[in-house]
């Protein structure tokens, strides 16, 4: 499974700090229904809704995002509608 956090990404946000506010736009519309219900209390995305983010993003699996393609792709998630489950 492809990793929420990619290599390079803190130093990424250090030059771009910006985009970390994309990042955690796109990250909380991703997060899993009920996350609070359940540990670890973190509005992380389910684990395979990420993976088949990540696969769709790259065109193949098990690739690690790198921080261009990281912001690029929350930036086109945030510009799509939000229905979930419709």
């Amino acid at each position: 499974m492809s990793s929420l956090w990619t290599p390079g990404l803190g130093r990424y946000l250090v030059r771009h700090p910006a985009h970390a506010w994309t990042l955690a736009r796109a990250g909380w519309r991703l997060r899993r229904d009920g996350w609070l219900r359940h540990g670890p209390f973190l509005p992380l995305p389910d684990a395979a809704y990420w993976h088949f983010r990540v696969t769709t993003v790259n065109g193949t699996s098990g690739v690690t995002l790198d921080p261009v393609s990281m912001v690029d792709a929350a930036a086109w998630a945030l510009r799509q509608p939000v229905g979930r489950g419709s």
